[in-house]
């Protein structure tokens, strides 16, 4: 097994190795309003309820808009929407229509009022589960109450931020199928 030798490495700068999926486009909407953001900081918390985490700074103009709604969408972009998703993470809702700016077609959810992306192959419905930590740490979490995903591409090829705008790619995958052990989850 091979070893590494390493060096002490800024604190501030450990997200370039554990940021933690792919990079999302949250939707969300309230009292006529509506936006879309780019985002890299979440997590899935449980499986069953499906449960989410997302950090999203008070700074942001979303954030309101998803505060006050207890409610949003989750968009999969894939690697044909990089630019797009650069775009939407440096400009402000508070400015422009972001989905006029980057010809984004929406369609309604289901369950919540925030719009679904019609570029991407995956979006989740999501209802705020518990906000007890939006206050102090930004942090969200959702119950994914609705899932849309398209049948083709069946794996995505997902876009994960690497910081200094550096991003990787999802690629091949690995299969450790013969080892796995579903009771250990």
């Amino acid at each position: 097994m091979k070893r590494y030798r390493t060096l002490d490495y800024p604190v501030d700068e450990v997200r370039r190795f554990l940021e933690p999926g792919p990079v999302v486009l949250v939707s969300s909407a309230w009292k006529g309003q509506r936006n879309v953001m780019t985002l890299g900081w979440h997590t899935v918390l449980a499986f069953t309820p499906s449960l989410l985490g997302t950090m999203i700074s008070s700074g942001n103009h979303s954030f309101e808009l998803i505060r006050r709604s207890r409610q949003c969408v989750i968009n999969l972009p894939t690697v044909d929407l990089l630019d797009t998703v650069v775009g939407i993470g440096n400009c402000s809702g508070a400015e422009v229509d972001k989905f006029e700016r980057f010809g984004l077609d929406t369609t309604p959810a289901h369950d919540v009022e925030a719009p679904l992306l019609a570029q991407c192959p995956a979006s989740f419905e999501c209802r705020l589960h518990d906000a007890s930590q939006v206050k102090r740490h930004g942090l969200f979490i959702w119950e994914v109450v609705k899932a849309h995903v398209a049948k083709v591409p069946k794996r995505p090829r997902t876009l994960h931020y690497r910081g200094d705008g550096q991003f990787m790619l999802s690629g091949a995958e690995v299969s450790r199928r013969r080892l796995f052990k579903p009771e250990m989850l």
